[in-house]
């Protein structure tokens, strides 16, 4: 080796461990024979998704960071916010300035590219157009980046998501770029990218609603064509809609949206870190891909007898919306069919619509019709468990949607489903004081206390419209919620509390933390804020409460568990408040459950037969050196005295003698 090259390489050692550039030093002009940026650039640098590829999409620039009107803060300090797909050690530049750059000691010359050695998190001195800055590289952990570009959305020059932000009707075709965290790149074409939500669009970081022209999957999710980007923008886990999603899906309620935690680029621009979902939509590769959204209609052009439908229940729908208003006084939206007021069928299919609705909420309400008849009970008291373990505070009010299907024997029903919209759940927010006092809850950010048989009813009346809080107090409702809970719920929740589980619906806890950390990271760091506002709740410390499953004992720690403002601090939280509330829940419904199967009286190690490996079951129990399942434990107390202790072996003894 050249004693020169050995200089160099030493002095680069030296710069990066003391967190200098040695750009000051003799520098190594380099050029990468990777592609441009396929889109407008200004005077910045640019970096590539995947290390010497020839991909014009998935360029991002850098930028400082900035408040939320998007002023920068220090426009003299620059970031990278790279993807999970680059390269751990060196990353391709693309100088768009007019004169050479060089950084960590190799310069790139104008409107060209060259590779950088860098490390994360360590800052680098630039000269660029006359100017010195210090640049910082972040990278994500995150299961996939979506880049969306079209510099041009308006006809006049204006970048995509100016253009978008401007007003929530504007839409526009784009190109597209999906590198997933092992560098495969897929580009697509973007049929249509608009604003979508509604308290969430009034936010500074707004999610969108995208539709693809050829399926395409995000982070191995099975392909589609119409996603809903999420800004969690209220959430600073940035995961409870994950969370309970992806729960949905491990208890099998149908429809289930399955998502990706994604970082999103536009124009080279990175705006935060999303969450991909499957939109609710109908077609055949999205999320409703069994329902017909042209089945109301005949082959005659006459309104069928009977079709289905999907219809969310939704407080704050405005005359734009496809809805009509129930005999109960909920708005109704029809999300599938969507028509438009000319279209065949417009009110014969609201029509349909409204009186299939009313006659489900009256079986909701009545205290002598059987649900069964009008509805799925199993999804139902699915999503009413759903709204239940998060606290939802939208519980029943809006993001409630109802699928209308015939069962497996030929029967119309309405399934509760799919579950959508719980950024406000799982202690997130404080809730409305006044609305609170209304109803009589003075616990509501707490993990415990029943929450949906009070949403939306006065503490000193007994009726109430919401929707939620009648299928909380169905008397088909209450007597599935247990079996429901610890037969589907609770191998869920366990798997969740578990360590190192990436595959099925539903990941444990760490898994997401290790998508999310790196993602999470950069998000906050490029200017959105922990703590958005009056409506978030105290994320600061938590008695940590545990259900033992073997046992029926629940325990809340006398410890109390501090989190730090940060978000390590506030996803740890989120995951705990879970956990706790489930333990919660766990104890409220233990003693009404029934196991569906029920087995042999006394068969305490659940094997089929009563013999002595039951009492010797019940020995290694009662000296703590053995578990039995939760059945087991409330078959123990043999003799009924209300202990489990050595006298019930004995009457077990005696029972398998005789």
């Amino acid at each position: 080796m050249k004693l020169a090259k050995i200089i160099a390489v030493g002095l680069s050692a030296v710069m990066l461990t003391t967190g200098f550039s040695v750009s000051a030093f003799a520098a190594q002009t380099t050029e990468s024979t990777v592609s441009t940026p396929g889109f407008k650039t200004y005077d910045a640098l640019y970096a590539h998704a995947v290390l010497n590829s020839e991909d014009t999409q998935a360029w991002l620039r850098w930028q400082s960071v900035h408040d939320e009107d998007f002023n920068e803060i220090d426009s003299n300090k620059k970031y990278f916010f790279l993807p999970s797909s680059a390269n751990g050690e060196k990353v391709d530049i693309y100088n768009a300035y007019s004169s050479p750059i060089t950084i960590n000691g190799v310069t790139v010359d104008s409107h060209k590219s060259g590779s950088i050695p860098y490390n994360t998190n360590v800052e680098y001195k630039v000269n660029a157009g006359g100017k010195n800055f210090t640049l910082i590289f972040m990278k994500s952990t995150a299961e996939s980046a979506v880049y969306i570009n079209n510099d041009n959305a308006d006809g006049n020059g204006t970048e995509l998501i100016t253009y978008l932000n401007r007003d929530k009707s504007n839409s526009a075709s784009a190109t597209a770029a999906i590198i997933d965290a092992d560098g495969t790149i897929e580009t697509a074409d973007v049929k249509k990218i608009k604003g979508r939500g509604n308290s969430t669009w009034g936010k500074a970081k707004k999610p969108y609603n995208v539709t693809f022209k050829d399926n395409v999957t995000i982070g191995s999710m099975d392909k589609c064509k119409k996603f809903s980007m999420l800004a969690n923008y209220q959430d600073d886990s940035l995961s409870r809609n994950r969370f309970l999603y992806d729960l949905s899906d491990a208890v099998d309620m149908p429809y289930a949206s399955d998502s990706r935690y994604v970082d999103f680029y536009s124009d080279g621009y990175y705006w935060g870190s999303y969450q991909m979902c499957q939109k609710i939509d109908t077609g055949k590769t999205n999320l409703l891909s069994d329902i017909d959204d042209k089945g109301y209609l005949n082959d005659d052009g006459s309104i069928n007898e009977n079709f289905q439908f999907v219809c969310e229940v939704d407080a704050s729908a405005t005359d734009d919306d496809y809805h009509f208003t129930s005999s109960s006084g909920n708005k109704i939206t029809l999300k599938t069919p969507e028509l438009a007021p000319g279209d065949k069928g417009y009110n014969e299919v609201k029509n349909y619509v409204k009186n299939k609705f009313d006659s489900f909420y009256n079986a909701i309400k009545s205290s002598t019709e059987n649900l069964a008849d009008y509805a799925d009970v199993d999804s139902v008291t699915k999503i009413y468990l759903i709204n239940e373990l998060g606290k939802n505070w939208d519980s029943g009010v809006s993001s409630l949607y109802f699928t209308y299907k015939q069962d497996e024997n030929g029967n119309w029903k309405f399934y509760g489903s799919p579950v959508w919209d719980y950024d406000n759940s799982l202690g997130n927010a404080k809730g409305v004081e006044w609305d609170l006092g209304n109803i009589g809850v003075n616990d509501y950010e707490q993990y415990s206390g029943w929450w949906c048989k009070y949403k939306d009813k006065g503490k000193n009346s007994s009726s109430t419209n919401n929707v939620m809080n009648l299928i909380s107090r169905n008397k088909n409702v209450i007597k599935a919620a247990p079996q429901v809970w610890f037969e589907d719920f609770v191998p869920a929740l366990k798997t969740f509390m578990s360590s190192g589980v990436s595959e099925g619906e539903i990941y444990s806890s760490d898994v997401y933390y290790n998508y999310l950390k790196g993602s999470a990271e950069m998000n906050y760091k490029s200017g959105w804020l922990l703590n958005t506002g009056s409506w978030i709740a105290d994320h600061s410390k938590l008695n940590v409460a545990t259900f033992d499953y073997s046992t029926g004992k629940y325990t809340v720690s006398n410890t109390v568990t501090k989190y730090s403002n940060n978000f390590d601090g506030k996803y740890n939280y989120c995951a705990d408040w879970l956990t706790s509330r489930a333990a919660w829940l766990s104890n409220e419904m233990y003693a009404d459950y029934e196991p569906s199967n029920p087995r042999i009286e006394n068969d305490l190690n659940n094997d089929g037969i009563l013999d002595v490996r039951d009492a010797t079951a019940l020995q290694l129990y009662i000296a703590e050196s053995a578990t039995l399942d939760i059945e087991g434990v409330k078959m123990a107390d043999i003799n009924k005295d209300g202990i489990i202790d050595v006298r019930d072996v004995t009457a077990l003894q005696q029972i398998i003698a005789q």
